[in-house]
């Protein structure tokens, strides 16, 4: 499943399922910045798409409270990316997710982002 902007961006969903999500991406020049790296809002979009599918995995409604994103590498035109999406703590209205942004093994960025649950209205 992917959005709209997902498709913009070139995200792809390698695997999703209950409490968790992979997502892949190769950085094309529009997704670069003036220092010619990887823009972070590209790093952050990657993360925050594979947040919303993990998220919204347990067949309600999931709206994000907070996140946060942790920047440690740069990341070069061409490369792959990979964010893998998996589930902290689901309570029964809260979920905690760490979303890891690697390129081949090495982790170049961290998501962590917490979700408001909410019964989906049924009318």
């Amino acid at each position: 499943m992917t959005d709209p902007f997902m498709a913009l961006l070139g995200i792809e969903v390698r695997s999703s399922g209950r409490g968790q999500a992979r997502l892949s991406a190769r950085v094309s020049p529009q997704h670069l910045n003036i220092h010619g790296s990887c823009h972070g809002g590209f790093l952050y979009s990657l993360a925050d798409a594979a947040f919303a599918l993990a998220s919204n995995s347990h067949g309600v409604a999931a709206v994000a409270l907070s996140t946060h994103m942790e920047y440690f590498k740069p990341v070069r035109e061409g490369e792959v990316l990979e964010a893998l999406a998996t589930e902290e703590n689901l309570g029964r209205r809260t979920a905690t997710y760490r979303i890891e942004i690697r390129r081949d093994t090495e982790l170049v960025a961290l998501f962590t982002g917490t979700v408001f649950r909410k019964e989906v209205d049924s009318r």
